[in-house]
Order: structure tokens, then C-alpha cells, then sequence
């Protein structure tokens, strides 16, 4: 096992609202070592009032920290030693856990999937239960949490330069994909020397889609071990669970999304059997889940399932 390290979320280790291949990194660390990254979510007027956590370094970035074009807290970038263009990222959540007793959710004017019935603004504070694992909304009930990040991955081409936090792509970003819970595996197409990992926009709990803008948002920590793999080459993230694998699609056409991640799959059964691609086609037809992960990042996202057990 790799070295450990905390990486806290404070004005010199957060930036907000945008990717930049050119930040410099908060952190150096080796192939296989391991990073417990302490992750903000709330921009000034998302935070509650009341007897709600305030944690540590939140409001330091909001009062010091420039913010970009996006609206999510990023930590990092963490450089890992090896790391190339051409390689990828082996991003393992080994925990993931709740720093505060409250989340948000935000309904805004023009975004959303149905911004012409819901043209009102509106934030709701929620009450999580981090013994119970459950949040309590206003409405009553109890919803079971299962945290995830919804914004993470590697610095972007050079090329894109300061680019938004919101729009997910072929770097990771924004991408807001429920199945990446603690236990996931995630890799990442490498772009730029060291990788440069960031991660941030903790949800408590989301469905597929995210319909009305935001899941319930909240700060998280999570705890990632990073390897460096040179055997494998992507174009896109993927993820793996312990018994299934998941492609990703990304696009503003909802239908060209799901091409991609049908793609994707397609080319990853390849590349692990001796399935032909017709053949593999025909098992995404028998197996595989095609969902929607979210419908308001301007780039749409799906992403493909396949239970592991399937695979000959």
C-alpha cells in the first residue's frame, strides 16, 4: 500500500467554478498512494442559517477565492508522479462520508428539464441524518443517502483553457453519474503530465437525471487511491463496481449521449473477451441498461450497464 494524505478544503487548495490544465497542484503524490480529499459544496447564498454545520474552510473560500464560471468547489489538483498524456487515471473511492448536517437543493429560472412549468427560483435546506443515513425533506418522509461526488476528474486538454465546472466531457468534470459510490473504481483518459486530479460537488443522494437542476448537494470527504495505468487507453471515463461496468456518453443530443456510451461499451466487451463487436452489440441488447444520468450540464450524460456476470 501506497503513502496517505489529507488533502483540507481551504482557499489554497479549493478553486471555484472552472478546470485549468494550467493550476498549479496543491499536492504531489506517488502511483498508488492514497488521498482523503475534504470537499466543499454551497456558494454564499446556498448556506443555511441556524443550528447548520459550518465546515472547516468554507466560508475562508468563499470570502478569499475568485470564482470561475461554474459554481462547484473543486480540491486540488493533485499531481500524480508518472502520470503522461496518453495514460489513464485509476481513481478508486475507497470511503466517502458526510462532513455537514444539511444539504441544498436549487430549482432556477430557465434550467432544469422543465424550466417552462417551473419558472420560479427555489432553495430548499435539508435537514441528513449522518447516523441514520437518511435526509428529511420539507415535505416529510425519509430519503436513504448514498454519497457520491458529482464533479471530478482530471484536468482538461490544454486547449479548453479555463473551462466551466458545469459541462462534463471527456475529462470527467461535472458528470453527476450516481452509480460512482464509495467501492466504485472510475479511470480517466490522461490529458496533461501528473494527471492533475480534482474533486468536488459532494450529493448525498441524486436519481438518474437530476430533473430539476440539483441533487441534494452537500459537503463530502472521500478518501481515493490513485494509479497511474499505462496498459489501458481511453477516450472516455469509465467505471467498474464489483460486478458490473459502466461507459459513459456525454452530449448535448440526448440520443447521440446514448450512441456514445452504446459505443463505449461496445469497445470495452472487445477489448476484455473474444466477443465480436456484432456479438457485443447483440449482448448491450440483452443486458445491458442504458440510463440517464443527468439532463441539466448542458452536455447531457447516459451511461451504460453491464453486469460482469454476463461476460463469457
Amino acid at each position: 500500500m501506497g503513502a496517505e494524505y489529507h488533502l483540507p478544503s481551504k482557499p489554497e487548495t479549493v478553486h471555484w467554478g472552472f478546470w485549468d490544465a494550467t493550476l498549479a497542484p496543491v499536492l504531489k503524490v506517488k502511483s498508488g498512494d492514497r488521498v482523503r480529499i475534504d470537499a466543499l459544496s454551497g456558494e454564499p447564498e446556498d448556506m443555511p442559517d441556524g443550528r447548520a454545520e459550518v465546515v472547516e474552510g468554507h466560508k475562508e473560500v468563499h470570502e478569499q477565492n475568485e470564482r470561475g464560471p461554474g459554481p462547484h468547489f473543486l480540491t486540488g489538483p493533485v499531481y500524480v508522479e508518472g502520470a503522461m498524456p496518453g495514460d489513464v487515471l485509476q481513481v478508486k473511492f475507497l470511503d466517502i462520508s458526510l462532513r455537514a448536517n444539511w444539504g441544498w437543493n436549487l430549482q432556477l429560472p430557465d434550467l432544469g428539464t422543465l424550466p417552462e412549468d417551473f419558472p420560479e427560483k427555489r432553495r430548499l435546506h435539508i435537514p441528513l441524518d449522518k447516523e441514520a443515513m437518511v435526509a428529511r425533506p420539507p415535505w416529510g418522509g425519509e430519503i436513504p443517502l448514498r454519497p457520491f461526488f458529482g464533479n471530478f476528474g482530471v484536468a482538461p486538454d490544454p486547449s479548453l483553457g479555463k473551462f466551466t465546472s458545469v459541462i462534463p466531457r471527456e475529462f470527467g468534470g461535472n458528470m453527476d453519474n450516481k452509480e460512482l459510490i464509495e467501492g466504485t473504481t472510475v479511470y480517466f483518459p490522461v490529458f496533461n503530465e501528473g494527471a492533475l486530479f480534482s474533486a468536488g460537488d459532494g450529493h448525498a443522494v441524486q436519481g438518474d437525471g437530476e430533473v430539476c437542476l440539483t441533487a441534494i448537494e452537500t459537503c463530502l470527504s472521500g478518501t481515493v487511491e490513485l494509479t497511474v495505468r499505462k496498459d489501458l487507453k481511453l477516450t472516455m471515463p469509465m467505471a467498474e463496481t464489483d460486478t458490473s461496468w459502466i461507459t459513459m456518453g456525454m452530449n448535448e443530443d440526448l440520443d447521440e449521449a446514448a450512441k456514445q456510451a452504446l459505443r463505449e461499451m461496445i469497445d470495452l466487451i472487445v477489448r476484455i473477451s473474444d466477443l465480436s463487436r456484432q456479438d457485443a452489440y447483440s449482448l448491450c441488447s440483452l443486458a445491458a441498461d442504458l440510463r440517464v444520468t443527468q439532463l441539466v450540464d448542458i452536455n447531457k450524460g447516459i451511461h451504460c450497464v453491464l453486469p460482469k456476470s454476463v461476460l463469457p
